[in-house]
């Protein structure tokens, strides 16, 4: 049969991304550790599709996803890009899997345990080279500095989110609970799925001891990525969201934009962080 998608296309108009978006597939989950968990992912993939080509092979998407019958590491993740490299020639390949994530934890007090999700987006972008790009999205307590100072007793707290985008000298070992671990510490105080009436005390009482503005927990998860050797850039994106302001208050810190990783790393190494 003709195949229409390989005609020549007159336009002369290049697209940058063309494929398919949203589809769902079941996936195993590994943290680098060798260990797994079953989850259910959101692919979004396409390719660059030169000027004169007139279509892309969209049933080649499904075909790849249905060929890798891998765990999501980032090194899985490199291989499916390469599969798409094969079954869609291109300048250029992208790839986006979202997934939920859980972990078990404990309540400080009682011990009462339960699952405890955290979002985490894969992004592929293959040009000349391959890079890929983990995102992990961590909610935290944050209590206000300035209100626990100038109050006479209290202060006001909230719910903050935490976007931590990370590339890895070597992806096979990225450890996705450990990087959750290193934000959760640095901030007031951590969120669980279930607190009982002493945890809820504890919790509370942690946060008022251990304040911090959106720019202290930047800086304090900035300095912890740095002293992690397997990471080689890094952007930290925090937001506060406000209880008691009609806005939100938020902070980044991109590693490009600092004096380099070795500045930074000595930097690390004479702070004390959470």
């Amino acid at each position: 049969m003709e195949d229409t998608q390989s005609r020549t296309d007159e336009r002369k108009l290049p697209i940058q991304k063309v494929g398919i978006k949203n589809i769902r597939y079941p996936l195993a989950v590994s943290n680098g550790n060798g260990n797994l968990q079953h989850t259910v992912a959101t692919f979004d993939m396409a390719v660059e599709l030169p000027q004169d080509q007139k279509g892309t092979h969209m049933s080649r998407f499904v075909e790849a996803l249905n060929e890798f019958q891998e765990s999501v590491s980032l090194s899985g993740i490199q291989r499916l890009v390469n599969v798409l490299k094969k079954k869609l020639p291109s300048p250029g390949v992208f790839l986006r899997v979202e997934f939920p994530y859980f972990l078990e934890k404990k309540a400080p007090v009682t011990g009462s345990a339960s699952m405890m999700d955290y979002t985490i987006i894969l992004t592929a972008e293959s040009h000349e080279d391959d890079r890929i790009t983990a995102t992990l999205i961590i909610p935290v307590t944050t209590l206000c500095p300035c209100s626990k100072n100038i109050s006479e007793y209290g202060a006001h707290n909230q719910r903050g989110l935490v976007e931590l985008h990370v590339r890895f000298a070597d992806p096979a070992t990225a450890d996705f609970d450990r990087l959750i671990r290193c934000v959760e510490e640095t901030s007031s105080c951590e969120v669980f799925a279930l607190l009982k009436r002493e945890d809820e005390k504890f919790v509370t009482e942690r946060a008022y001891e251990n304040p911090v503005f959106v720019e202290d927990l930047v800086r304090d998860i900035a300095l912890k990525l740095a002293k992690e050797g397997n990471v080689n850039w890094f952007k930290v994106e925090v937001t506060n969201f406000e209880s008691i302001h009609h806005h939100d208050a938020y902070a980044m810190i991109d590693s490009d934009h600092i004096s380099g990783f070795r500045t930074l790393e000595a930097l690390a190494a004479t702070v004390k962080t959470k």
